[in-house]
């Protein structure tokens, strides 16, 4: 409620002065509507999805709201299926900041950029069994939709041309520029069982500085109540009375033991999108926000009888809830000016995610009863300052055609910091030999605290030309050099030919990089895992420790400090349009990235002697690390249709079919020799599972738009293949799944509409977990990886207001 009067208020602040204002001129409207150019993947702003050398998808700011989706990330799944956003719950920190991944790749293998500028990741490492696990990701859940006027995705490699990070593409938010106006919007909403209430009001205002600038503001809050499809707990929770008969509590024991779906989930967010002329030729710009997530998930339900639990604090057991505060904060300050024949563009932009893990209804046993049942866990928390200098102009070049030269240099620091959570969280306070640290997620020790930096410098110079009518080529060199690793030079050529006015022939060829993230490089914790006894099958928990490169636990396994992933890529493809409206692109690419990094599997002091011998001293029963260890080979293929119906006095019809096939292999596995004989269980079946087969390798939607009169009509069908997950007793494959989502707006005035609509209309689930690793019938579905989640269908009502 606090932040829904929030966003009212300021809403109600920004539209109340306008309200005698003039409605927008129908020629602005237009001008919209039709707007699709791109400004990524080339330095000649002015083209189109279908003029461009390489893939690239621009998905409107129209196109995210049909969805009905309320996260960003969320929409963009459904808008674009080279992108994925799988489900997951129960995985600690990553119910919060859920990882995202494009063409099949690592979520760490993907730049984001803002309006142009690289954006700042999430300080959380993906340790849980995601998809990308061992990654942090950038969280685009922290820039709300309300501010979003368009995503452009580069579905190619691109590290020549915009830096580390960019191998599988670059997604780049652009940012609401209106110089007046603005909109109003509300959306409820639950899912067909009757949970996972939500709701979002968004505010949207644009001001005019003068004739020549303006300040673009939007504010979003949204809630979301948690869902729950966990199955009902058989499992005897209290100890047998002393005639060893049940306690007569185990009859009222509500079984519903577990929450495992949705976290509930409160976000605030500001933006800010500004630009103000100076001068004839030079414009001051800035953007930037900040965002403020609380969620709230559970862990492992600790039973009456559990050895970590406290029968005089929680005489019934307890679910531990983990509810971390992440905090997310940037700020873009540039100038644009020419000089002569130059454009030059200078900016310096500073990001923050700072991830505060505090854990509730939870005990340190080890304390006794007098324990605390809330703690502070610790906070992970990243720093990025970016400052570029960039400048181009054209130069008379063969055949009269001009070729843009184009060339900048960059500096960009990096900083992690782990802060140790309050001493109750960790510590083994020694109470009847019970388990130390804050149940459900054991708090950071003084012993992994960390605060380094790294920076780079990168050098760069592009070249494009349209030497004839028909061809077009482009290439770009950079070179960039670590303060912790050494230096890199990537490189990227691309050309297209028009054989005709409708069809046409693009490819690329490019090599490209990642360096190691600081999250990678300096992440260190011992917690609590949860691994399944070989016999019964149970989970039994083991404390395992995550080393970092500083380590003396890594260095004395002999694991090298992280190196660069190096990455070779080919793409080539047709891009077919003719005058009726219909156009298609078709892409075939090949990503190769070898000395993939990873975040190993546990490994025991009985795997290996050099194991024991490194551990000794150390409070972890088993040791795991990142380490470059993996090479691949992603193919991969994109296609694209999009066409316009003109059906007379039935209305408008728009037609959109996107589909997108990737596969990962393995080409290679390498460890350093005092570990090749634990080899396999470094990067084991469940690991190489989730590398390659975790993530559909067919994905694909069908979406049709219909105007008539007041109405407007969306139906998307999505197609989800089939996928993989690796449990204990082995691989189990999912089938494929369709789901369908309709929506119906009607514009009551040119303002104001209303739309209806439902989400996975024919609420349909993902299969179910095998009997053999359901932990009890308790998870029914697989807690992971699932494409389009499980909590079944849900439906909606939206206002919106446009003024």
């Amino acid at each position: 409620m606090r932040l829904a009067v929030s966003a009212l208020a300021v809403s109600s602040a920004l539209i109340l002065p306008n309200v005698q204002a003039e409605d927008q001129p129908a020629s602005l409207n237009q001008q919209a509507s039709f707007e699709k150019i791109e400004i990524i993947g080339s330095r000649i702003a002015l083209r189109t999805a279908t003029d461009s050398v390489a893939p690239v998808d621009i998905i409107t700011a129209e196109q995210l709201e049909s969805t009905g989706m309320t996260e960003t990330a969320k929409a963009l799944q459904f808008a674009a299926p080279s992108y994925s956003f799988p489900f997951s719950s129960v995985t600690d920190g990553s119910d919060a900041v859920r990882p995202a991944s494009l063409r099949g790749l690592s979520p760490d293998h993907t730049l984001v950029l803002v309006n142009g500028k690289r954006r700042h990741g999430s300080a959380l490492v993906h340790l849980s069994g995601t998809v990308g696990k061992g990654s942090s990701n950038v969280d685009l859940n922290a820039i709300p939709m309300t501010a979003i006027k368009r995503i452009e995705i580069l579905r190619d490699g691109a590290s020549a041309q915009y830096g580390s990070d960019a191998i599988a593409g670059v997604i780049n938010v652009v940012l609401k520029d209106s110089e007046q106006g603005g909109s109003l919007s509300a959306q409820a909403g639950q899912t067909y069982a009757g949970d996972g209430e939500q709701w979002r009001v968004g505010a949207n205002h644009g001001i005019a500085l003068g004739d020549d600038g303006f300040v673009n503001v939007s504010l979003e809050a949204h809630h979301k109540d948690s869902t729950n499809r966990a199955g009902l707990d058989p499992r005897q929770q209290y100890p047998e009375l002393a005639d060893g008969s049940l306690d007569p509590r185990e009859a009222s024991f509500n079984r519903k033991s577990h929450q495992v779906g949705d976290a509930e989930y409160d976000n605030l967010g500001l933006f800010i999108n500004a630009a103000k002329a100076i001068s004839d030729n030079g414009e001051l710009y800035a953007f930037g926000g900040v965002s403020k997530r609380e969620t709230k998930s559970g862990a492992f339900y600790r039973r009456a009888l559990d050895k970590r639990n406290l029968t005089e604090i929680y005489p019934d057991g307890f679910l531990p809830q983990i509810n971390p505060d992440i905090i997310d904060t940037s700020i873009v300050l540039g100038y644009e000016f020419s000089l002569g024949e130059w454009d030059i563009d200078t900016s310096a932009g500073h990001g923050e995610n700072a991830f505060n893990y505090n854990i509730v209804n939870t005990l340190n046993a080890s304390l006794g009863p007098d324990s605390p049942t809330e703690f502070d866990a610790g906070t992970l928390s990243t720093r990025e300052t970016n400052i570029n200098i960039d400048a181009s102009r054209y130069f008379s070049f063969a055949n009269d055609s001009e070729i843009l030269f184009a060339t900048g240099i960059s500096w960009r620091q990096n900083g992690y910091q782990i802060e140790a959570g309050e001493s109750g969280s960790y510590i083994n306070g020694g109470f009847d030999n019970r388990a130390a640290g804050s149940q459900g997620f054991s708090g950071f020790t003084p012993e992994s605290e960390v605060d380094e930096t790294r920076n780079n410098t990168g050098v760069y110079v592009e070249l494009e030309n349209q030497l004839t009518d028909e061809f077009y080529w482009a290439a770009a060199l950079r070179y960039e050099d670590y303060s912790d690793f050494g230096d890199n030079t990537s490189w990227k050529l691309a050309g297209r030919y028009d054989f005709t006015d409708n069809l046409a022939l693009r490819g690329t060829i490019n090599t490209g990089f990642r360096a190691p993230s600081v999250q990678q490089l300096y992440f260190s914790n011992i917690s609590t895992l949860f691994n399944p006894d070989p016999v019964t099958g149970q989970l039994v928990p083991t404390e395992s420790g995550t080393f970092n490169t500083l380590s003396p636990v890594t260095k004395g396994l002999g694991i090298n400090e992280l190196a660069p992933e190096l990455s070779q890529s080919f793409s080539l493809g047709l891009v077919y349009r003719n005058d009726a409206g219909l156009a298609l692109t078709l892409d075939a690419y090949q990503i190769s990235v070898d000395d993939r990094i990873i975040l190993s599997s546990s490994v025991t002091p009985d795997d290996s002697p050099a194991v024991a011998q490194a551990l000794a001293g150390t409070n972890a029963e088993s040791a795991r690390f990142f380490i470059n260890a993996v090479d691949t080979r992603t193919r991969g293929v994109d296609l694209v249709i999009s066409q316009d119906f003109d059906i007379g006095s039935w209305g408008d019809l728009q037609a959109n079919l996107a589909y997108a096939y990737n596969k990962t292999e393995i080409q290679d596995i390498h460890f350093p020799q005092i570990l090749d004989g634990v080899g396999k269980e470094l990067f084991n079946r469940i690991e190489q599972t989730r590398m390659t087969s975790a993530t559909p390798n067919n994905t694909g939607n069908l979406g049709l738009t219909h105007r008539l009169g007041d109405f407007k009509t969306n139906i998307r069908l999505s197609y989800f293949g089939d996928y993989t997950v690796g449990y204990s007793s082995g691989d189990v494959n999912y089938s494929d799944q369709w789901i369908m989502d309709l929506s119906v707006q009607y514009a009551a005035t040119d303002a104001l509409s209303f739309t209806a609509g439902a989400q996975n209309l024919f609420d349909v689930y993902p299969e179910k977990r095998p009997d053999s690793n359901n932990f009890n019938g308790i998870f029914v579905y697989p807690l992971t990886n699932t494409p389009f989640g499980f909590n079944g269908g849900y439906f909606f009502l939206e206002a919106k207001y446009t003024y």
